[in-house]
């Protein structure tokens, strides 16, 4: 699949569609998404810790995203790129949680704007003196 030919919400998307399953009845957690030059390079998620007490796992009760709501989460998540300005590189990183026993979920967004500094030095040059002559 080339990225570099699809807009980023359609990549968005295909992001969502592959963690789908892992998505599916995750309780809370954070989906990251990197990008450079307006191209998904690295994406990933991170669910919450799991409990453990006494030295023993916690049984997960079959809460968490149902497949509904996962569906509603990709889509929130391509919605709030028309919030995204001026950037084409940085992360985007969704926190999203379940409550317990109401069945209700929520999400945050959140950008971050990297800049590489690196090739900026040939960019910049400093402005020459001024000595009275216009050239």
């Amino acid at each position: 699949m080339n990225l570099d030919a699809m807009p980023l919400a359609r990549q968005v998307d295909f992001v969502f569609r592959q963690l789908e399953e892992e998505l599916t009845h995750a309780v809370g957690g954070t989906v990251h998404i990197l990008i450079r030059n307006n191209v998904v390079g690295k994406f990933a998620l991170r669910h919450n810790p799991i409990e453990s007490k006494n030295g023993k796992l916690e049984q997960e009760d079959e809460g968490g995203m149902t497949p509904t709501q996962v569906q509603d989460f990709r889509k929130l998540a391509i919605d709030a790129l028309k919030l995204r300005k001026d950037w084409t590189h940085g992360e985007i990183v969704y926190d999203f949680a379940v409550r317990q026993n109401t069945g209700t979920w929520s999400a945050s967004i959140c950008y971050e704007s990297n800049y590489n500094t690196s090739n900026w030095s040939y960019r910049y040059q400093q402005p020459k003196q001024n000595r009275g002559f216009d050239f």
